[in-house]
């Protein structure tokens, strides 16, 4: 298994909001619905083996990519205050891969950051899940009129 996926697995395996998650190198994929499927990536914004973000892409099986958006982690978490004097502003949380070994970058993320990862994704994906106790409560009003 490699970093990627330990952190993917950190933020999405236990996740309330995807069934049937697979992880995949850099990404995972779950089940939002019958049809609706989510793919999470970590992403680079420019910088080469800097991964500042997930990417999170909402996917019907039969029509292909419904939205995309970029969930930076500098946006989700802030900047980080850090003990070390070249940080002295704090730094903006990112993963990078330095000498074939990937981590991040000066700060680790805590739980509740994890956490607070998690929720933000959860947040989007909510918006695309389909309520299938919506749908045959309103079949079933249809069928009693």
């Amino acid at each position: 298994m490699n970093f990627f996926e330990q952190e993917l697995r950190k933020l999405f395996a236990k996740d309330n909001c995807f069934y049937d998650v697979k992880f995949i190198g850099k990404s995972c994929y779950g089940t939002l619905g019958e049809k609706t499927r989510m793919k999470l990536e970590f992403i680079t914004l420019g910088t080469y083996q800097k991964y500042e973000g997930i990417r999170a892409t909402v996917l019907d099986k039969t029509c292909g990519e419904i939205d995309v958006i970029t969930l930076k982690f500098s946006d989700i978490l802030g900047k980080k205050k850090l003990s070390n004097p070249n940080f002295r502003d704090g730094i903006e949380p990112y993963v990078w891969i330095y000498n074939d070994k990937s981590e991040w970058y000066a700060y680790q993320p805590t739980q509740a950051d994890y956490k607070k990862m998690a929720e933000t994704v959860r947040d989007y994906a909510e918006l695309f899940k389909e309520q299938i106790q919506e749908i045959k409560g309103d079949f079933s009003m249809v069928q009693h009129m």
